[in-house]
């Protein structure tokens, strides 16, 4: 453990150093590239001078123990106790920094909200599950672009897309996938009964232009008028673009931008994003147990949580994680949902590392 330590405590050093070069400084894009690496590796580097002190502060108590002196010795043992304990919990917290990373963890991402089973109500509820996601988006300092929406006109929203920008997006919101289940009686429910219905999310890492390939001889490309609740362009300019994938026949839509060569863009950034997701999901489905084991991996329409509005109660059936607390965490408040899922993974990833 120390050697890697120390191989990522130099090259902490040496990025550092770079950063200070002109050379580098006048090229964007290397030294952004440079500064998100720093970023990634500051928590280990801090954790392992934090780890170095408390081992020397350890050391100095060790021969004051035997110092001449009771008072001395005394105080000098109380120290030792809890230097032990700080290098006790410093060691484990390290060894999950460890934890070999997702590639994917620093990177933006492209959700895509649906409503399922339970007609309008389930619309309603996709809507719910947006304003969710941008509310703790908020709290995350992240950007939000809607990239093409279809609103009911019972509210919510039949499937909405959105890119979600900011640091580290995707390593909290990865798990978010899946079927999400709202228990409540919906408004128009006259006799107060209880119904349930689905939204299903999917959250795919955002795709650099090294990692997808894409030949535009395989790509289709229509343009049509934009549908929706009202606006100045709603079916009346072209301003709409669907694009196809020939080869794997995935289709994209845009139409909520302010152009066509607005919603072109990104509808080829986000096919560009949904082909990278069928390169990994490919890839994760030829690892077999391994894709198994980890949380919200499996099959996309698998119910990973539940909304139970009368009784104010969000259930994660994967981890088995109850939290009466879904006022809250419908305005966004989901750190504590999300934070269980993130220690249960490198739990499971520790143990792993340790067979």
């Amino acid at each position: 453990m120390k050697d890697r330590l120390e191989v990522i405590n130099q090259r902490y050093e040496q990025i550092s150093k770079d950063l200070l070069d002109i050379n580098i400084v006048s090229d964007i894009k290397k030294m952004t590239a440079l500064s998100k690496e720093q970023r990634s590796l500051e928590k280990t580097v801090e954790k392992y001078h934090a780890l170095l002190a408390c081992e020397k502060n350890i050391s100095e108590l060790k021969e004051l123990v035997h110092d001449s002196d009771p008072d001395i010795r005394e105080m000098a043992e109380m120290e030792l106790s809890e230097a032990q304990e700080l290098l006790s919990t410093l060691t484990d917290e390290i060894k999950i920094l460890l934890i070999p990373k997702d590639p994917n963890d620093e990177k933006n991402v492209v959700m895509e909200i649906r409503g399922a089973a339970g007609g309008d109500e389930a619309n309603i509820f996709a809507g719910d599950l947006y304003r969710m996601y941008i509310k703790y988006a908020e709290t995350k300092g992240w950007k939000v672009e809607i990239m093409d929406s279809e609103v009911c006109e019972a509210g919510g929203f039949s499937q909405i897309s959105l890119m979600i920008s900011g640091d580290s997006v995707y390593s909290y919101l990865k798990y978010e996938s899946g079927s999400h289940r709202v228990q409540r009686v919906p408004a128009t429910e006259s006799q107060g009964r209880i119904h349930t219905s689905t939204a299903t999310v999917l959250v795919m890492p955002e795709a650099e232009d090294l990692e997808v390939e894409l030949d535009m001889n395989d790509v289709r490309i229509d343009i049509f008028c934009s549908s929706g609740p009202g606006g100045q362009s709603v079916n009346t300019t072209k301003s709409a673009v669907r694009v196809t994938h020939m080869p794997t026949g995935i289709v994209v839509s845009c139409q909520d931008g302010k152009s066509q060569h607005e919603n072109k863009a990104n509808a080829l950034k986000v096919l560009k994003t949904r082909l990278y997701d069928f390169m990994l999901q490919q890839k994760e489905e030829a690892e077999g147990a391994e894709r198994l084991s980890k949380i919200g991996r499996g099959d996309r329409s698998e119910k990973i949580r539940t909304y139970n509005y009368p009784q104010n109660r969000v259930t994660d059936h994967r981890i088995g994680f109850t939290v009466q607390q879904l006022d809250r965490i419908m305005e966004g408040r989901i750190d504590s949902v999300i934070d269980a899922l993130i220690e249960f993974e490198q739990k499971r990833a520790l143990s792993v590392s340790e067979e």
